[in-house]
């Protein structure tokens, strides 16, 4: 399946029935009079957030959402049907923004979670409600009130506990193979990651939510390699984990221009709590990973974590660390939560 994080689509409820006009003629009836009924009501545009999507691809193929309109009233004061709510469909995480992408209209981040984003029309009304003294068979009716229409852009941005970052090439789909239940692309080029990827840990009975992101080069935020696009996908993240090649040339400078792009990208990225990491430190002898630590140490303010994704080494202790931040299990912050003494 292709990953879309973006769309834009074209959406329009319904409108609102036209009125009745209509005159009762019941035999031995002496006096007659109107009996139009109302219009029905036109339906809604609702987004509900499903279970079981992770990309916006269907909406590359169908871009125009249309509601139907509610029903003609008819005599003996019948309204008129109303028209069915148009439910559209989309992943958990979610957001519709407005066409010039300045607005939120809409941030669904839970399965189950609706929002009715376009009313439908109100009926027309029917000619017996403008009968009165002096009007006694009014041939006036509604036309039904017109249903709204916009274009909207929707913008997905993946629910993850954890985030990776770092370089292209610095080893993440390898760790996030090794780690979880993913089967991310892994190779010996840079931008080996072209979309973002999830997987699932499982470590000492607690489960958490990795998601993987093309890597960042310097220059990202304007543009430079894909950009920094995919960094929206780690913008709900509890906490990064900040890989760093042991075999780079100068693992302070690499550690500082993903640190530089993730402050130009903005929304809160920098400002998360950061667990940083030397991979592929099977590379090399223990007392150059030694000095490589000092040296990231130093610009960083905290020494990294030793890591091999590739062997294993040194995943547990990075997976500890990320708990730490991540706080009690959900189960255990509700038992908590109900235990609290008065």
């Amino acid at each position: 399946m292709h990953f879309l994080d973006q769309a834009k689509i074209y959406v329009r409820s319904g409108a609102g029935g036209p009125g009745a006009v209509s005159f009762r003629r019941e035999k031995f009836i002496e006096y007659g009079g109107p009996d139009g009924g109302d219009g029905g009501k036109g339906g809604d545009i609702v987004f509900e957030a499903v279970e079981g999507l992770n990309t916006l691809i269907d909406f590359r193929y169908t871009q125009h959402f249309r509601a139907p309109r509610g029903k003609g009233g008819s005599g003996s004061n019948r309204t008129g049907g109303g028209g069915g709510d148009l439910v559209v469909k989309v992943p958990v995480g979610t957001q519709i923004l407005s066409d010039d992408k300045e607005h939120v209209l809409a941030d669904l981040t839970k399965a189950g979670e609706r929002v009715v984003l376009l009313k439908g029309g109100d009926g027309g009304r029917g000619n017996a409600s403008y009968k009165s003294a002096t009007n006694r068979a009014p041939r006036q009716h509604g036309t039904g009130w017109p249903g709204e229409e916009a274009w909207v852009w929707l913008r997905l941005k993946l629910l993850a506990d954890v985030g990776l970052v770092g370089l292209p090439n610095a080893g993440k789909s390898t760790f996030l193979n090794a780690v979880t239940n993913a089967n991310a692309k892994v190779g010996d080029y840079p931008f080996t990651t072209l979309h973002p990827k999830l997987g699932v840990v499982r470590h000492k009975g607690r489960e958490f939510v990795v998601a993987d992101i093309p890597g960042l080069i310097e220059g990202a935020a304007e543009g430079a390699g894909i950009g920094d696009r995919f960094l929206g996908h780690i913008e709900r993240t509890r906490v990064l984990l900040h890989l760093v090649d042991a075999n780079n040339e100068d693992v302070a400078e690499t550690y500082r221009t993903v640190r530089d792009e993730l402050e130009a990208y903005g929304e809160g990225l920098a400002e998360k709590p950061e667990v940083l990491a030397l991979n592929k430190s099977d590379t090399l002898d223990a007392e150059l990973i030694a000095a490589l630590s000092d040296e990231l140490a130093e610009e960083a303010g905290v020494r990294p974590l030793p890591l091999s994704g590739a062997t294993g080494a040194g995943v547990e202790a990075v997976l500890d660390a990320l708990l730490q931040h991540l706080g009690p299990a959900k189960e255990e912050a509700k038992e908590d939560q109900a235990w609290s003494p008065l």
